[in-house]
């Protein structure tokens, strides 16, 4: 019978090849990460994109994969479970407006064996809320940390206040939080997790 546990995957280099009867072709796998994600502001890759700036504020290791199919999305070191939510005014698209500012707060399903029904809850311990700020096209550079704002809240100050509610506007999570810098997010959190 074949072997199907989690296969352990390792951080690629860019310089694997695609292989074609056993040789190298001319492609690498850095020539598939330009071509796919290259567009910072497509929503799913800045939603990528937006972790692994939490993850280098938080100096989370990044010699392992980022894993899929996690309940959170990052977990340092000392155990803090974070959840990351990206937004931003500008799409890659033509737009007729900026994008309206919301980010997803909902709870997942997280299958019970023992109860036979799924217990919806927010796993994670911190929030952190991404907003690439800037509104020129022209100049819009997801890579510039300048032009991002990052709002940190507590998963259980979430949950108190938006119970089951499945999405939190801009205009309520400032009313809850100031928005910080990129070198203000470590701390933030930290100075969070010790109030919960």
């Amino acid at each position: 019978m074949a072997d199907l546990h989690k296969r352990i995957t390792k951080i690629k280099t860019g310089d694997e090849c695609l292989t074609f009867n056993g040789a190298n072709t001319e492609y690498s796998i850095a020539d598939f990460w330009k071509w796919s994600v290259s567009d910072l502001l497509s929503n799913a890759t800045r939603g990528r994109f937006a972790e692994f700036i939490i993850a280098t504020a938080m100096g989370i290791d990044l010699s392992e994969v980022r894993s899929e199919w996690s309940e959170y999305d990052l977990e340092t070191e000392d155990g803090i479970k974070i959840e990351v939510k990206s937004s931003a005014y500008l799409q890659t698209w033509d737009q007729f407006d900026y994008s309206k500012i919301i980010f997803s707060i909902k709870k997942r399903g997280d299958w019970k064996i023992k109860l036979n029904k799924n217990e919806f809850n927010r796993p994670s311990d911190i929030y952190v809320f991404c907003l690439l700020k800037h509104k020129e096209k022209k100049t819009v550079n997801p890579l510039n940390m300048d032009q991002w704002v990052f709002y940190v809240l507590s998963t259980n100050k979430i949950d108190t206040i938006f119970k089951n509610n499945s999405s939190i506007s801009l205009k309520s999570l400032e009313k809850l939080t100031e928005g910080i810098k990129y070198n203000e997010i470590k701390d933030k959190i930290v100075a969070e997790c010790k109030i919960i």
